[in-house]
């Protein structure tokens, strides 16, 4: 499984980086640090799973998720924030976004998320052949 980040903090990409190469299965395909970066680089690399800020430099991830939503590409998106106000998991939920999470309380939730999803497209695999 693929996936991307998008987080304008170098801290918190580090973290999910090192948090990510610990799940079997899975591996960072890309990231980006802005908005306008984030877009091209998603529909070029084609992630599973999309881990997306709101807040970032020349733009939010609530663009991007609305950009990539409009592709046909089928991933999930995660939203990882500061700002986990109801009117934000509100048009974050509206726009497509598959998950949800505070920063602060919910760290963790990004991985248990990870390694389920893993499991599942495992499963999936199995069955198919």
């Amino acid at each position: 499984m693929k996936v991307f980040i998008a987080d304008d903090s170098s801290v918190i990409r580090e973290r999910l980086i090192e948090m990510i190469s610990e799940i079997e299965g899975i591996k960072v395909a890309g990231e980006a640090t802005t908005a306008a970066e984030a877009v091209p680089l998603i529909i070029r690399l084609k992630p599973d799973v999309v881990i997306l800020d709101i807040r970032m430099p020349g733009g939010n991830g609530l663009s991007v998720l609305q950009a990539i939503r409009k592709t046909n590409l089928n991933m999930k998106v995660i939203m990882l924030t500061n700002y986990p106000y109801p009117q934000y998991r509100q048009k974050c939920n509206e726009a497509g976004a598959d998950f949800f999470f505070d920063k602060d309380s919910e760290f963790k939730k990004v991985t248990e998320t990870l390694k389920r999803l893993t499991a599942k497209a495992s499963n999936r695999a199995g069955e198919n052949t």
